[in-house]
């Protein structure tokens, strides 16, 4: 047997291996945060688990991050990050685009909306602070008072929220089994037919969508209700 194959037979003479630890910063753990809150949900997310993602301990991360609290927070502000400032130069096509974006977001990270709704997360984040601002000087320059600015900036945002968490928890239901939405719905059918028969504006509307293609209903439903929203403050403003 050649000399080099021959075995070290002291851990003292045999080279040692330094173990190559990723390098950690708050950036970094909280763009694994929102990958994990994204492909498992905010049940799922703890310390201990986000810190074998990245190859650490646990007790490395609180160097950067006390709790997990505090972490959904990061993720939060990262994730209003994506969110678009549009200059359209008209307040209603901004506003427009504002809510689609919101939309997008929360269907691209459906544990979002959840996560809004919590009144222990402080919006004190960077990307929050400059998303509300960039809201209320679009609705005073559009003639709005200060105060009804914020109010119709609550308002746009609660019906984008609560319409994108329904659709974002169809969508998740319909991703956990495994089918597409199209063979979920018709799977389903046979089921809510038999459930409004009693009901005879519902089993008139269901008659009428049966077979139909639903793949942008969601779409044309959110556009509808985001556009009387718009029309509504429209008259405010004579």
């Amino acid at each position: 047997m050649a000399e080099d194959d021959k075995q070290i037979p002291s851990v003292w003479a045999r080279p040692r291996k330094e173990r190559q630890q990723p390098l950690l910063t708050r950036e970094s753990i909280v763009a694994e945060a929102v990958r994990l809150l994204d492909e498992e949900g905010a049940d799922n997310l703890s310390m201990r688990r986000l810190g074998s993602r990245l190859g650490a301990g646990a007790t490395s991360l609180y160097r950067h991050v006390a709790n997990k609290d505090e972490l959904l927070e990061l993720a939060l502000d990262a994730v209003y990050g994506e969110l678009p400032l549009p200059d359209t130069g008209e307040w209603r096509a901004t506003m427009t685009e504002v809510g689609r974006g919101l939309r997008a977001t929360i269907l691209r990270h459906p544990w979002l909306a959840a996560k809004l709704g919590e009144a222990g997360l402080a919006y004190l984040g960077p990307n929050v602070l400059r998303q509300s601002e960039f809201m209320l000087g679009v609705m005073e320059d559009a003639g709005f008072p200060p105060a009804e600015a914020d109010q119709a900036v609550t308002t746009v945002t609660a019906y984008v929220v609560g319409v994108s968490t329904s659709e974002a928890a169809w969508l998740s239901m319909v991703a956990r089994s495994g089918q597409s939405e199209q063979e979920w719905t018709e799977r389903l059918w046979p089921a809510a037919e038999r459930a409004v028969q009693d009901y005879p504006r519902l089993r008139a509307r269901y008659a009428a969508q049966q077979g139909a293609d639903t793949s942008g209903s969601n779409e044309d439903t959110f556009e509808y209700g985001l556009q009387r929203v718009l029309d509504g403050l429209q008259t405010r403003l004579g």
